[in-house]
């Protein structure tokens, strides 16, 4: 598609991607955006991202560019580094080789430019570099096929994407069921690109989703965590809830939810979909989402039911089987999804808080205002409350709501960094040297 049958302009491509495109082009290699920057550009669409694919291997690119690293065992990358901006370039990728065949001609000796699979399918090393039309094939979807060229300002469309744009169809390139197991990821990114784009996923890319849904148990940890943030922290979480769970794949990523929410009725469906509601609405307003909120919404009951257990069989008090409880779900749940620290904390403590807020002695109801989590755990609180319809959390969420209105904490008593000093510094008082008896 020549420029002028594309609306796309170098006036919409950052001044970084351009350096990259140019240098790349200059120093006599290929060079495109590729990808989801070009299929939201036709869309119209702001890009999140721009990512570009040359045939440069990954060392020729950082011989070019003092400001590259390279990153990734799986598929090694370059990233050129602006300040906080940063380019992704990746080596046009390549056909995997028969075991039985030796290693291409265009891979470096001794490097580990190889592909290894797992005995699931999953993709465990892709090192195998490529040319363009090689490169399109190896890619997911075919709206991502699409390669904008900085030597022509041409767009190269190698699997009809721009077509399935305009039919509304998301689409996976070659045999569906082959392409989930090199990389099941790909099951959730196509619900996500189905409802950011408002596109509906083709008959038989959606076929196989149900039945594959299980190879997410094989995905690490900390990479279904980098997924749960794309799919949740944007204005489309309860759309990507509802398609998730339509597909089986949200209970493989929260398995404790499995039997719970097998029933549109449970209290635990109603909490998973209100939370995600309210995070749209949130992200509508311009304000901010916590995962440390959304984790502890999720994880709730099956927190609460297992503190019900201890405290049945052990004969604990609440805040202790409380505690025990928070402890055993966090680690449960990060068998599927890692939760780092800088949430998990939070998260307990959202959770341990309703506890403390059924305290409404104005000395304890005094010292709660101040705590660093009390205005997420109020929240969560008057969350329950509209959830569980209960007439007991309203009157106690309505407590709080008043209370604050009656006692506006000072700004002062709300920090939780570091204290300054407001007297003089005192000295260190002087060692006393040590004398020989």
């Amino acid at each position: 598609m020549p420029r002028s049958e594309h609306p796309i302009s170098r006036q919409d491509i950052p001044e970084n991607a351009l350096k990259v495109l140019y240098r790349l082009h200059k120093a006599g290699f290929e060079a495109y955006l590729v990808g989801g920057c070009v299929r939201d550009l036709l869309l119209g669409v702001t890009p999140k991202d721009f990512d570009v694919a040359t045939n440069a291997s990954p060392e020729q690119i950082k011989a070019l560019f003092r400001n590259c690293r390279l990153i990734g065992r799986r598929f090694r990358l370059a990233h050129i580094v602006y300040g906080r901006d940063i380019i992704e370039v990746a080596t046009f990728r390549g056909h995997h080789p028969d075991e039985e065949d030796e290693q291409p001609a265009s891979q470096e000796k001794g490097k580990e430019n190889v592909s290894k699979q797992s005995d699931h399918g999953l993709l465990l090393r892709d090192n195998v570099y490529g040319t363009i039309e090689e490169d399109a094939e190896r890619r997911d979807f075919t709206v991502n096929a699409l390669y904008y060229s900085i030597a022509d300002f041409a767009i190269y469309d190698f699997a009809n994407g721009i077509a399935d744009l305009e039919q509304g169809l998301l689409r996976l390139i070659g045999d569906p069921e082959q392409r989930y197991r090199e990389d099941p990821v790909r099951m959730l990114r196509a619900v996500r690109f189905a409802t950011k784009l408002g596109l509906r996923i083709e008959e038989h890319t959606a076929a196989p989703i149900h039945p594959l849904a299980s190879l997410l148990d094989h995905i690490p940890p900390a990479r279904l965590f980098e997924e749960f943030l794309k799919l949740f922290l944007n204005e489309r979480a309860e759309a990507n809830f509802e398609q998730l769970h339509h597909y089986g794949l949200f209970t493989r990523m929260f398995p404790l939810l499995r039997s719970a929410l097998k029933q549109s009725t449970s209290v635990e469906y109603k909490m998973v979909q209100q939370v995600f509601a309210d995070t749209d609405a949130r992200l509508r307003s311009e304000k901010g989402v916590n995962p440390a909120y959304l984790f502890a919404a999720l994880l709730w009951y099956p927190m609460q039911a297992h503190a019900e257990e201890i405290m049945a069989e052990g004969g604990l008090a609440e805040f202790d089987a409380f505690a025990i409880s928070a402890a055993d779900v966090v680690g449960r749940q990060s068998r599927s999804i890692s939760i780092p620290k800088r949430f998990s904390l939070p998260m307990r403590d959202i959770w341990m808080l309703q506890l403390r807020l059924r305290q409404t002695h104005p000395r304890r109801a005094i010292r709660l205002l101040s705590h660093p989590k009390f205005r997420a755990a109020y929240d969560f609180l008057l969350l329950r409350a509209k959830v569980e319809g209960n007439s007991e959390l309203q009157e106690l969420g309505d407590f709080w709501t008043q209370y604050q209105k009656k006692n506006p904490v000072p700004e002062a008593s709300t920090h939780t960094g570091p204290r300054k000093r407001t007297g003089p510094r005192r000295g260190r008082r002087p060692r006393r040297k040590k004398t020989d008896d």
